[in-house]
């Protein structure tokens, strides 16, 4: 059981899994901005794709907030890699 423990903590320690979040938030957040857009197209001829659920507004906002999380991120692990490097 500790052997099993020891492999997981080397496998997802929390560098990876941020890193992975990251990734993963970029996707949702690009997949986010494209729907908005073709939903802001839909509404200029007269239709809707998201029948009122949320607006192409709102899905700017959501896809905002998950590349704010995503440079913050990316911003760390720079800093973190630039100390690392430093440091002797």
């Amino acid at each position: 059981m500790n052997l099993l423990l020891h492999r997981l903590e080397k496998i997802m320690n929390m560098t990876l899994i941020t890193h992975l979040f990251a990734r993963l938030f970029f996707v949702v957040a690009l997949g986010l901005l494209g729907v908005a857009t073709i939903e802001l197209l839909a509404n200029l001829m007269g239709y809707t794709l998201l029948r009122g659920i949320y607006s192409a507004g709102r899905l700017i906002e959501l896809s905002a907030a998950l590349q704010i999380f995503v440079i913050t991120v990316l911003l760390r692990q720079i800093r973190d890699g630039a100390t690392t490097q430093r440091s002797p």
